[in-house]
């Protein structure tokens, strides 16, 4: 309650105030709270628990027979740099590159603040997430926004949080195998490193010729520093095995995204700390590299005591800029097929929080972080449950999208019984 009072007492006065009440609280950073309060002051949140004084100037909102929890994180989306699949729109996820390697392709800054698909993933509980660049063999760096109005830079949490990579498709890195594909990005994990310790020679034109443009390596240097994560969409368990003997190899700071086959090995990756980040809403398999694709997968990790962030693109399809706000639904079968609930919970929140370095800021309800909440009609993974209220930053937020334009128009066209013809 220190911390709670001393955080409170920071804030300017006149800030605005909303206190959640009464409501089955969950921090995910600690035991549910039944009957508990959520301040938040400024943006902020400056006290969770039960039998907290309310400030007298608050916005009271009634949760009583509800369910609170943090704002989701979903870990892997186009959100804002794609409007349309399949080449309609602008599609701003993917670069170039030289010779299908784009480190240093900072995809945050083709976001369009704007979108209209980020009113539909805020109305159904996303309140952060992270925009992903893709293609090639190394395909960009990712960031982590809030959904907030305003500029990139007023969305932003933190940039970069991870460098991508592909490691499942070799044509996709200009290679015809998957060995080659490895010793491809081998030489450029060595290439950075010489180009590391010897800039000066660089710089003077007397080194020898490198697989990556000079900015390309200056951005990897990071990865081999251990100081940014390497994010490997891989789905095949051999991949992934070949993935992290290349991370032992130079020390790097790995993830797997997607991963249908990652169950396969999820003991070695528990042993390594190595996150993953995968669904649970297809058993289809996508190509010959995710025979091993089943939605218990995620359940399986978490039970090898893997770190697992749900996504909503592991062999469905969900990246697509409008599936967004699926993530609700991917936790839901995550559970049905043998994750807990509360790891489907974190696994939506804080667990994404932590592995992006940002739980400081997002992830749980407690006091100094930021302000995203969501009030829930019920459980949040059942299909019929509403969202409420969604507070991004400590603001509420009531959003009309284009679906309830459009169901609007449809409700009321001439002809129909709510709109006879005259």
């Amino acid at each position: 309650m220190a911390l709670a009072v001393a955080i409170a007492a920071a804030m300017p006065v006149g800030a605005q105030t909303v206190a959640i009440t009464g409501g089955k609280v969950y921090p995910v950073s600690g035991p549910p709270i039944e009957g508990g309060t959520v301040i938040i002051v400024n943006g902020r949140i400056t006290a969770v628990g039960s039998g907290i004084a309310i400030p007298a100037d608050a916005q009271r909102i009634d949760a009583t027979g509800k369910i609170v929890t943090p704002g989701l994180v979903n870990s892997a989306t186009e959100l804002g740099v794609q409007e349309v699949g399949y080449g309609a729109g602008p599609n701003d996820e993917t670069a170039k590159g030289k010779d299908n390697i784009a480190a240093a392709f900072t995809v945050w800054d083709g976001l369009n603040p704007n979108s209209v698909m980020f009113a539909p993933a805020r109305k159904d509980g996303i309140t952060s997430f992270v925009v992903l660049p893709n293609g090639g063999l190394v395909s960009g760096q990712a960031a982590l926004l809030d959904v907030v109005p305003g500029t990139t830079s007023d969305m932003m949490i933190k940039s970069p949080v991870a460098m991508v990579a592909e490691v499942g498709d070799p044509q996709s890195a200009g290679v015809n195998s998957r060995g080659e594909l490895i010793v491809k990005l081998r030489e450029l994990l060595e290439d950075t490193r010489f180009f590391q310790t010897h800039r000066d020679a660089f710089d003077r034109a007397q080194t020898r010729t490198f697989s990556a443009s000079r900015l390309d390596l200056q951005a990897m240097i990071p990865v081999i520093e251990g100081r940014l994560p390497l994010l490997v969409y891989v789905d095949r368990a051999a991949d992934i095995d070949a993935a992290m003997r290349l991370a032992r190899e130079f020390n790097l700071k790995l993830m797997i995204g997607s991963g249908a086959e990652a169950w396969m090995v999820a003991d070695k990756l528990a042993a390594a700390h190595i996150p993953v980040l995968t669904g649970a809403m297809n058993n289809i398999p996508g190509g010959f590299a995710s025979l091993g694709q089943r939605q218990e997968s995620a359940g399986l990790l978490r039970k090898a005591g893997v770190s697992v962030a749900l996504i909503g693109n592991a062999g469905g399809g969900d990246e697509e800029a409008f599936n967004v706000r699926n993530l609700k639904q991917e936790a839901g079968n995550a559970v049905s097929y043998g994750m807990t609930w509360d790891d489907a919970l974190r696994a939506v929140t804080l667990t994404p929080a932590e592995i992006f370095g940002v739980s400081d800021r997002v992830g749980s309800l407690q006091p100094g972080r930021e302000g995203n909440v969501v009030v829930w009609s019920g459980d949040p993974f059942e299909f019929t449950t509403r969202v409420e209220h969604v507070f991004v930053r400590g603001r509420e937020y009531h959003d009309k999208t284009r679906q309830d334009m459009l169901m609007e128009r449809y409700k009321t066209l001439p002809g129909t019984h709510n709109n006879p013809p005259q």
